[in-house]
């Protein structure tokens, strides 16, 4: 039975990974980015998807773009509150007060309005799933990228908090924990990491791949393969539950 499934940050990367993956089993999609070159490859890629360029940090303009998927189909059963930023990398002393702050509204009130939305109309309906995206920094201190840390750690208290509040009414909050996921965003994360340690970006890689069990990077498909999963009925009595997809994380410390 299609499904009617909202992305945000559906524009590129694992929020991108996630409506390929929704749409190619026929469900119905919809995701925001802000990037509008991002939304319109996804509008070209998906025909029938309903892709808009929304920041999910503009109340207004979320607002905008939740009230079409709603009056376009009357509710929604998958919420994925995936849109976020990597943030600054940097010792806390030489962080910029504004990167840290758009840091946090990009993971942590992106998500905020987002799941504000799908809990009024899957309470009303009385089913439905979210799942928000944290990450293994989510899970364990990050030297060097403390706004994203601290954004995607709310992630987890958050989901846990509306697992619980959202459960009696037949509603499922999970959040995703993927690692180092390959493509361009993570090319920009290590070269950024690269610069603030004074390391170069092949050591940096290698830092990553050494600190996971499985000595390997993570792919899109992965994250999306679990995302499906959650979303299937095999998985119809998982809720409040935090999942890595890392090739288990040993360490994130330099």
């Amino acid at each position: 039975m299609s499904e009617r499934v909202l992305i945000t940050g559906g524009g590129s990367g694992i929020g991108a990974g996630l409506a390929r993956a929704f749409a190619a089993r026929g469900d119905r999609v919809a995701i925001c980015d802000s990037d509008p070159e991002a939304v319109a490859r996804c509008a070209a890629e998906l025909p029938g998807a309903i892709a808009r360029t929304a920041d999910v940090t503009d109340e207004a303009g979320m607002a905008a773009f939740l009230s079409e998927v709603e009056a376009e189909w009357g509710g929604v059963d998958v919420v994925c509150a995936n849109a976020g930023t990597g943030g600054p990398a940097g010792r806390i002393e030489t962080l910029d007060y504004a990167a840290w702050q758009a840091c946090i509204a990009t993971s942590l009130h992106g998500a905020f309005l987002t799941c504000r939305w799908a809990a009024r109309l899957m309470r009303a309906q009385g089913s439905g799933l979210i799942v928000l995206t944290s990450s293994t920094a989510g899970l364990a201190g990050y030297p060097l990228r403390s706004p994203y840390s601290a954004a995607k750690w709310a992630i987890v208290g958050l989901t846990k908090t509306l697992a619980m509040e959202l459960g009696p009414a037949g509603v499922r909050v999970n959040a995703i924990c993927p690692g180092a996921v390959e493509g361009p965003r993570m090319d920009r994360v290590v070269a950024m990491e690269a610069a603030a340690s004074g390391r170069s970006e092949e050591e940096t890689r290698e830092l990553y791949v050494r600190g996971v069990s499985l000595r390997t990077w993570v792919s899109v498909e992965d994250v999306a393969a679990a995302v499906l999963h959650l979303a299937s009925p095999a998985a119809r009595r998982i809720s409040g539950q935090i999942l890595a997809i890392d090739g288990h994380t040993e360490t994130l410390a330099p």
